[in-house]
């Protein structure tokens, strides 16, 4: 229920608080802080109930099967199986091409994985197997080690075998040192590094993955031989392959491809605008598989019309055999796109998912996976829709949709030996529509944050001509620099007050707005740390002043004025005013300890007024200034230092400073780190701007009517000054004019 700003009002009455009164009135809890000794005992000594809890977390099985219920869940984890598994048969076969291996081996990443993570995953509804962005990913590393032309790379382990089997054994290879990153990581508790992957690299990045996957593809979709490229402005080289060898086109390739395409786009449509009618959406690339199946073997398409079939599936399953290849993107990248599509589930249907289990759970799958030579193993994103859609319930949708793939591994794959490779291609390029449409988020990016939009285009651009892995780290860096932009230049401002209120915002941004007289409000929006402190000093110089530069000139002009009373140069004279009009206050200025000296001046220096012997020093237009540490999170040494040398600066130009909404932790380290001493002092801390508003308004009240009409005695004398200094050039003196009581 939206409130109504005219009639509602609120209104507090506390005192006054700086950070000093207020910890002398409200005492603080005592807590002992915990020695990195007594972190280290606590987390290995071993408790019945920690022994449970770890069990409990090692084998999210156990909470989840707990609360199972037979009746209202099996039926919808049967459907939903039974349904994915028909889908991941397919994607299987397709995401295998991509790897550049045979394409049966893409249906044991839709099985081995499965099991694994059916007992230590923590999300109910992913679909784990193999995934198009990581099986390219895979793929060129294969192409690399075992390339289409020319000798295989010089790794022992390759001798006797043929070129199918040393790539075969290169992507096992891979695929288990990923589980190994994973399980690694996991259990080293490093789940919080997928943060660093933002959403928008991850939108660039993928959508670039889309680019090279749909490249990829062009040659079973035209039935062609191209022969693989990796490194950078490998998909350069793959397009001028294809277009090269465009006039050899297969057409029953190219027709059953735009069939297919056209097709599945098209019932794809209808799934998504008619879901909410659909007691499942319809399987339309199980439908033409079948169909197609069928099609390729009654007119015996592979040898009449010289069009590319899967083939035989192999009759054994052979153990893995390591090697050494680089893992560590694949890895990253195979976790942080699971792990985002488990998070959407587990907030969409309330549970929770652990991100240090999931990284045990997907390094424990690859690893098992990789023993039998599958691909790496993440989720797609339109398999596990199926799986939610369908109304699975638990992983056991997941096992049974394994157990499908085993059926089919084990006993009908014969029936897919005659399926077309250009429909398994046109499958593919119709699943990359939602990545490849992630491109239409640019223009949205560029008009509300360019760094973002930045991030996007750079990390887009550098996978698709520099290849996945160059990519990613040039998207990483890209994103490491915002973030140094961000932090080392935030964007401060000086406040003003919204009259009558203790509201506080960008003076800039308001047209009512009252800035205080003779004081400036300024905000830091970010850490202060060595990187930003020196951009920190300079902008406070939209005070209106550098007070360096002031105090440096305030010195020099002491030293003038000194000097030239010594030579007689200046005659001191004094002009007495009336007693109700002028304050003893105001014509003494405030005696602090400042490095200006004034040993040996027989005067005090008005800085506000016209000096002798044109002697100039810019005038300092007000008395205090506020700093809003309210989005200040910590400091560190280097900042410390600079950020006391900025203090003293204003303060021994006679403004005085307070800092307002800092964090108790920030202000005990500052007493650690010796930050206070005769200058500054811990008074000077306020919880809010207001509170320092109304001291600074007790300790500078506003003129009254006696000191206007002060001001105007002032006006009235400046005649009198005009004759003081005549008299002083008549007679060739320099003069002081002082005004004293």
């Amino acid at each position: 229920k939206m409130l109504r700003p005219s009639t509602q009002r609120y209104s507090v009455t506390r005192p006054l608080y700086s950070e000093d009164t207020f910890e002398d009135e409200h005492a603080k809890v005592y807590r002992k802080h915990k020695r990195l000794l007594d972190h280290f005992i606590q987390y290995f000594t071993c408790t019945s109930e920690r022994a449970k809890n770890a069990a409990v977390s090692l084998l999210p099985i156990i909470g989840w099967m707990k609360i199972y219920s037979i009746k209202d869940w099996l039926l919808n984890d049967i459907v939903s199986g039974v349904s994915t598994g028909l889908v991941a048969v397919l994607q299987g076969l397709a995401f295998s091409l991509l790897a550049s291996i045979s394409t049966w081996y893409g249906l044991y990443a839709a099985f081995f994985p499965v099991i694994m993570y059916f007992f230590l995953g923590t999300s109910r509804h992913i679909s784990v197997g193999s995934f198009p962005i990581l099986s390219l990913m895979v793929g060129a590393v294969v192409t690399r080690l075992v390339p289409d032309e020319g000798p295989p790379a010089n790794i022992t382990a390759f001798e006797g075998l043929t070129k199918d089997e040393q790539r075969i054994l290169v992507s096992a290879s891979l695929t288990f040192l990923v589980g190994l990153f994973q399980l690694g990581m996991g259990l080293l508790q490093v789940g919080f590094i997928v943060m660093y992957l933002s959403d928008t690299l991850i939108s660039g990045f993928t959508t670039a993955a889309a680019v090279h996957i749909l490249v990829s593809q062009l040659k079973f979709v035209l039935g062609l031989t191209v022969p693989g490229f990796s490194g950078p402005l490998s998909i350069i080289y793959t397009l001028e392959s294809v277009f090269t060898q465009i006039t050899s086109t297969n057409i029953h390739d190219l027709v059953t491809s735009i069939v297919v395409m056209v097709t599945v786009l098209g019932v794809k449509e209808i799934n998504d605008r008619f879901k909410s009618k659909l007691p499942v959406p319809i399987p339309i690339e199980v439908i033409m598989t079948v169909i197609a199946c069928g099609v390729s073997y009654a007119f015996n398409f592979s040898e009449n019309h010289g069009v590319d079939v899967v083939g035989k599936i192999p009759n054994t399953l052979q153990l893995f055999q390591m090697t050494a290849v680089e893992a560590f993107p694949i890895a990253i990248v195979g976790f942080a796109v699971a792990f985002a599509v488990a998070k959407v589930y587990s907030v969409k249907h309330d549970y929770i998912i652990d991100g240090n289990q999931e990284l045990i759970a997907f390094g424990a799958s690859n690893i098992f996976g990789g023993a039998f030579k599958s691909l790496a193993a993440s989720t797609a994103l339109s398999r596990s829709a199926v799986q939610e859609s369908t109304g699975g319930k638990t992983q056991i949708a997941g096992l049974l949709s394994a157990i499908i793939v085993l059926v089919v591994i084990l006993g009908i794959g014969f029936l897919l030996e005659p399926l077309p490779k250009s429909l398994l291609g046109a499958v593919v390029i119709v699943n990359l529509k939602g990545m490849l449409m992630q491109v239409v988020t640019v223009p949205y990016l560029w008009k509300k944050d360019r760094p973002d939009c930045i991030v996007w285009v750079g990390t887009c651009l550098a996978a698709i001509f520099l290849g996945l892995d160059l990519g990613l780290a040039v998207g990483l860096g890209l994103e490491l620099l915002t973030v140094v932009f961000r932090a080392q230049f935030p964007r401060c401002c000086v406040l003003a007050n919204i009259s009558g209120t203790d509201i506080y915002r960008d003076r800039k941004d308001y047209v009512n707005i009252y800035e205080p007289e003779g004081v400036k409000i300024f905000r830091i929006p970010s850490p202060i740390f060595f990187a930003n402190i020196d951009f920190f000093r300079d902008k406070l110089k939209d005070v209106g002043f550098n007070p360096l530069r002031i105090l440096r000139k305030r010195n020099k002009a002491v030293k003038k004025i000194k000097k030239m009373i010594k030579k007689g140069e200046l005659t001191l004279t004094s002009v007495r005013l009336p007693n109700k009009c002028y304050s003893e206050e105001e014509s003494n200025m405030e005696d602090l300890d400042k490095p200006t000296d004034y040993s040996d001046l027989p005067i005090q220096v008005n800085w506000n007024t016209e000096l002798p012997a044109n002697i100039r020093v810019p005038p300092v237009n007000i008395h205090s200034l506020i700093l809003d540490f309210s989005a200040v999170s910590f400091l560190d040494i280097s900042a410390l230092k600079g950020l006391k040398a900025a203090l003293k600066e204003f303060l021994r130009v006679n403004v005085d400073v307070y800092i307002v909404g800092c964090d108790p932790y920030i202000i005990e380290k500052l007493r650690n780190c010796k930050f206070f001493d005769d200058e500054i002092k811990t008074s000077i801390f306020f919880l809010t701007i207001h509170d320092a508003m109304l001291f600074i308004h007790e300790s500078h009240p506003p003129n009254t009517v006696s000191e206007k009409v002060n001001e105007t005695v002032w006006s009235l004398y400046k005649l009198d000054l005009f004759i003081q200094r005549l008299i002083c050039f008549i007679y060739k003196k320099k003069c002081i004019i002082i005004y004293v009581h």
